[in-house]
């Protein structure tokens, strides 16, 4: 890492500019604040969708994956699946010209993102089958423009989402591809050469940052090789210190198998992250309301999608310990966003509109969890606490082991006009007592907020 210092002088007046510059390596890029926007929004929208939006099917398998299980892996129950139902010789290219997108609107798709109360989304601008939705030079004859839709796909959702709405827009790109013969000939070199990562992956991302702008990068498909070989240091070099977006940009640590988890922006570490208790960096749940899948699958039951109650809970724990929530969703190969979907971000907007303060721009308090009730957890902002609770008491009392109060602890609930009474517990803690409150004035269907002011911890 390089500091420069630029003096100018102006007549009288004197202008002192400070610049830090980060060289290709991990223990300068990993030097580098995270912007602060990303620690106080918690809540992102994943968008998966592509050619693998057209099969659209998946026996309990990531359905993303499909072209994978079945020329990859050779998994019987895709190859029936595909003889069933499709001619002799038909290849996974003969899917591209399916993805029509006919239903697409990308301002709808922003206002459904913005009512789900997100504030940024991460669209998958290339998955692992290597399909670009952009036009993309270096994928020239596998693009949504040249294939399928005929359109501008990350376009049109960029400018709809920084247009129209005051969400942060960012892409996911994989780093590699299955079934590329250029990624397949460094692999069968101990990835000793680099033309994939030299004519394929490495322009398209200098491609997606220069034309979109987009504020987060969501690498992804690294895990076969080491961030030397994906040049991932020089590439982020360049993006923190001369892209368009190096001052608001963040990103995630998929950059190699030896970068997961350990280098790169915020921490990822795996899919379904929760560690559960609070990390020393900042990190990311990515999850998906299908229980079994990033990309739509056709043949879901209703059992599969995960209700509401069980998606804030799960944001929640997240928050509490220090982590955002990415929430994925799977468009149809039309573009159209399934009702289920949509019903869960309008539900989760509805919850947003009473309970943003004690999500947004808190912080991890002392305590996580609770010591005495599993079901609530903590953040704070400020010197004021928020134990949320994702069961409502079933008695006339909340136990809290972990805040003691002083003699000026006031408890409010989050959208309930009252002050809560509560007594101190002897053993440490407090006992807040809960008055009947008729279903019609309860602020919120799941999950509540009680702010705690003038605590002494």
């Amino acid at each position: 890492m390089r500091w420069c210092t630029i003096g100018l002088v102006v007549s009288i007046i004197v202008s002192h500019v400070t610049c830090v510059r980060y060289e290709p390596n991990w223990a300068s890029i990993d030097s580098r604040p995270l912007p602060g926007w990303y620690d106080d929004v918690k809540l992102g929208i994943f968008i998966h969708w592509g050619v693998f939006s057209v099969p659209s099917y998946s026996p309990k398998l990531i359905e993303e994956w499909f072209w994978w299980w079945w020329k990859g892996k050779k998994l019987q129950p895709y190859i029936d699946y595909m003889n069933q139902n499709y001619k002799p010789g038909f290849t996974y290219a003969d899917f591209g010209p399916q993805l029509t997108a006919e239903f697409f609107d990308a301002n709808h798709w922003a206002e459904v993102f913005k009512s789900s109360g997100a504030e940024y989304v991460v669209f998958t601008a290339k998955h692992h089958e290597g399909y670009t939705n952009w036009p993309s030079k270096y994928s020239f004859n596998w693009n949504s423009m040249a294939v399928g839709p005929h359109k501008d796909i990350v376009g049109e959702l960029a400018a709809a989402i920084k247009m129209n709405t005051s969400l942060h827009f960012g892409l996911y790109h994989s780093l590699f591809e299955w079934f590329n013969p250029l990624y397949l000939q460094d692999k069968a070199n101990n990835f000793t050469t680099s033309d994939f990562v030299d004519r394929k992956t490495l322009p398209e991302l200098y491609e997606l940052i220069n034309t979109y702008q987009p504020e987060v990068i969501w690498s992804d498909g690294d895990w076969e090789a080491n961030s030397s070989y994906w040049k991932s240091t020089e590439f982020l070099a360049w993006l923190y210190n001369d892209s368009p977006v190096k001052d608001t940009v963040v990103t995630n640590d998929r950059w190699g198998k030896d970068s997961t988890c350990h280098h790169g922006g915020y921490l990822t570490c795996q899919d379904y992250y929760q560690p559960g208790k609070l990390q020393k960096r900042k990190w990311e749940n990515a999850m998906t309301i299908d229980g079994h899948s990033w990309g739509f699958r056709r043949n879901a039951k209703l059992s599969d999608y995960l209700s509401i109650h069980t998606l804030i809970s799960t944001f929640v724990e997240t928050v509490s310990c220090g982590g955002n929530m990415l929430m994925n969703v799977g468009p149809t190969k039309e573009g159209f966003i399934n009702p289920i979907f949509e019903e869960r971000f309008k539900q989760f907007g509805e919850w947003m509109e009473v309970n943003s303060a004690a999500i947004r721009g808190t912080r991890p308090w002392k305590a996580q969890n609770d010591t005495i009730n599993s079901n609530v957890w903590y953040t704070m902002k400020g010197s004021d606490v928020y134990a949320i609770v994702l069961e409502w008491p079933q008695g006339d009392t909340l136990t809290l082991g972990s805040p003691i109060p002083s003699t000026s602890t006031t408890i409010n609930l989050l959208g309930y006009p009252d002050q809560f009474q509560y007594t101190t517990r002897p053993s440490g803690g407090i006992d807040i007592k809960i008055p009947p409150i008729p279903a019609n004035k309860m602020p919120c269907q799941w999950v509540w907020s009680f702010l705690l002011s003038g605590l002494t911890n």
